[in-house]
């Protein structure tokens, strides 16, 4: 069984729409696909009524601040309608405009005008990420992928680079679980940590209530992988997996690469949704031996 728990649509810096992507994810097989935008839950409802051979886990990707570090917190199975987490999303939303005016001013001091103006544009409606800006860049040539823009524009220290505004990891957790949500400490081998670091981080992340962390992602080799099962087993973490999905590409594609170690538990395994697909997939290969018999 397929299971995604991570994925962007283009309600925030996806390249999909959340019809696109549930029709990509069906295509893929999938079971379980949740639709994590940053700081919003947008396109979670459009994927659902989109949806007729998977099923979605509305959930949303929070931005936080620790020493300095943009770390991500998603949030599944969180209720869309919980008046908490809306405004605490919305004042995200609104950080997140501050940020990328700023962002915008500097890269026009730099000698990028306008960098802003049309990366609102490529937006739309969505909110503003450097995700944006990245591509921005990339089409006016100043760099031949959005990899390349971060490491030269948008990382920490660089031309482009703005100080976060977000939340506190504790935050994001305390709002993801008023929703009645599940906190998931997000990719964590992507914020170029040491594995002290990184330890320190996850410590803190399990002080805070978190609830599970993503293990298994595209092109993580075992051993890292190993590692961070490791960590969730010291600290009592659930674990996720999610190929933080935005656009169809070679290396990361919905559901590919995303295999738990055995000793792992899985977040899913007391969700109802899960148990129900679950006993309609063990209960498949009888229904088909049974249609066989009867011809």
């Amino acid at each position: 069984m397929l299971i995604d728990l991570h994925s962007h649509t283009t309600a925030s810096d996806g390249g999909l729409t959340p019809q696109e992507l549930v029709f990509r994810a069906e295509n893929k097989q999938l079971a379980l696909l949740a639709i994590t935008d940053h700081d919003t839950t947008d396109g979670v409802a459009l994927a659902q009524k989109t949806a007729s051979k998977l099923t979605i886990v509305p959930g949303t990707e929070i931005s936080t601040a620790w020493h300095a570090f943009d770390i991500h917190i998603v949030g599944l199975n969180i209720d869309l309608d919980n008046a908490v987490l809306q405004a605490a999303l919305t004042e995200q939303r609104e950080k997140r405009e501050q940020r990328a005016v700023e962002m915008g001013r500097r890269l026009a001091k730099a000698g990028y005008p306008d960098v802003y103006e049309e990366a609102k544009q490529v937006a739309g409606s969505a909110p503003v990420t450097r995700s944006h800006f990245a591509k921005v860049l990339v089409r006016r040539g100043v760099a031949d992928n959005p990899a390349k823009v971060f490491d030269k524009f948008l990382r920490r220290g660089n031309t482009g680079y703005v100080p976060n505004n977000w939340m506190s990891i504790a935050e994001a957790v305390k709002v993801i679980q008023q929703a009645g949500g599940q906190a998931v400490l997000a990719h964590p081998t992507n914020y170029r940590l040491s594995n002290k670091w990184l330890r320190k981080l996850v410590a803190e992340f399990a002080s805070a209530g978190g609830d599970a962390i993503e293990v298994a992602a595209p092109q993580l080799n075992r051993e890292v992988q190993q590692f961070v099962a490791d960590l969730a087993e010291e600290h009592g973490l659930l674990a996720s997996q999610g190929t933080d999905f935005h656009h169809p590409s070679a290396w990361r594609e919905l559901g590919r690469g995303l295999h738990l170690p055995q000793k792992c538990q899985p977040i899913w395994q007391d969700w109802t949704h899960y148990e129900v697909l679950q006993s309609q997939t063990e209960a498949a290969p009888e229904a088909n031996t049974a249609g066989k018999e009867g011809l």
